[in-house]
């Protein structure tokens, strides 16, 4: 095939680009020239910006025609609207990497494609952070407008691996296999309890092959893209993380209410972890992702994510890393607070 990816030079694209060429595809990258593409001659890479109003803007791709695109990089629909129409007729599959925070309610467990997808409120703003579900969305529909059934719309949750740099997931395999990267930590972890509590991820890897396979087989429609609800747990990330580790802490479980007396910021102060207690989001870490799984997404054992992953955190460079998750310091006031109790 004939692949253009749009991004491919820091984590989910790049892994893209790994999984075309190891199959022989012929692969072209757009991006901003920022990152150092590290395929070499490998790759065909065009420089210019998504966004049309900053120049040199989609220049580079109006010549040019490729079997499908990747779009691992779309946030704004006024952007990945203006890619998608210049490519309309150049491009047999359009391949758009969503998000599940593009359900509106995730109230529930096991909420599948159908389930109703947020709203911009404005739909002219373009402010990301606070509106990336519903915009992640709108640029859905854009996509489908231009593209009709040769659209494919896939929706991870938490993609992790190595390369990723949000600390979310690389979070606890450091906190378990190389702790000293976060600082002067204590012989004990504390973790959200209970064990039994689900947990939803999918490999960068899995996630990158399977998209390079829709590519290749011309498969449309829209899939949520996870592991299995119900696979893992909070318990067996924990469990893989001890294994991968040559001095383990130990785990601290801690219940909810004390992790919210001490103002420990769900999902970003300990990551995974989104209270029972918030109605809005009971079902996040539990979707169904059926269709997915039935259309050949396929999820490596834990472990292996969880070594490949602590094997390039111990490689990569650390600094500026780990500025919102808990402390050092507020971990350790929390663990002497509980033994106080």
């Amino acid at each position: 095939m004939r692949l253009l990816i749009l991004g491919g030079t820091r984590f989910l694209g790049r892994h893209a680009v790994e999984a075309a060429l190891a199959r022989g595809h012929e692969v072209t990258l757009f991006t901003r020239g920022k990152t150092p593409q590290p395929f070499g001659d490998r790759v065909r890479a065009l420089v210019g910006d998504r966004d049309p109003r900053i120049a040199p803007g989609l220049a580079a791709l109006e010549g040019g025609a490729w079997d499908a695109a990747i779009d691992t990089s779309g946030y704004v629909p006024r952007v990945v609207g203006a890619s998608a129409t210049l490519l309309a007729r150049r491009v047999r599959r359009y391949v758009f990497v969503s998000s599940l925070s593009v359900i509106a309610r995730p109230d529930r467990p096991r909420l599948d494609e159908s389930a109703p997808v947020a709203k911009l409120g404005d739909p002219a703003t373009e402010d990301v952070l606070p509106n990336y579900g519903a915009l992640k969305a709108a640029c859905e529909a854009v996509v489908r407008d231009a593209y009709g059934d040769r659209a494919t719309v896939v929706r991870p949750g938490l993609i992790v691996g190595p390369f990723d740099g949000t600390d979310r997931f690389g979070y606890w395999v450091a906190r378990f296999v190389h702790p000293r990267l976060l600082g002067d930590r204590a012989p004990r972890a504390v973790v959200p309890a209970p064990r039994e509590r689900p947990v939803q991820f999918v490999d960068a890897r899995d996630l990158a092959a399977w998209l390079v396979e829709l590519c290749e087989r011309d498969v449309g429609g829209r899939f949520n893209a996870c592991s299995p609800a119900g696979q893992w747990t909070m318990g067996d990330l924990v469990d893989a993380c001890v294994a991968a580790s040559p001095e383990p802490p130990v785990s601290a479980w801690v219940d909810e209410q004390t992790l919210a007396d001490f103002h420990v910021e769900p999902w970003t102060g300990l990551p995974l972890w989104i209270p029972s207690a918030d109605p809005d989001a009971a079902g996040f870490m539990s979707v169904d992702c059926g269709r997915a799984t039935a259309a050949g997404l396929r999820t490596r054992p834990l472990d292996e994510t969880v070594r490949d992953t602590a094997a390039w955190l111990a490689a990569r460079d650390n600094t500026g890393a780990w500025q919102h998750v808990l402390s050092d310091a507020r971990e350790r006031l929390l663990l002497s607070a509980i033994d106080t109790r």
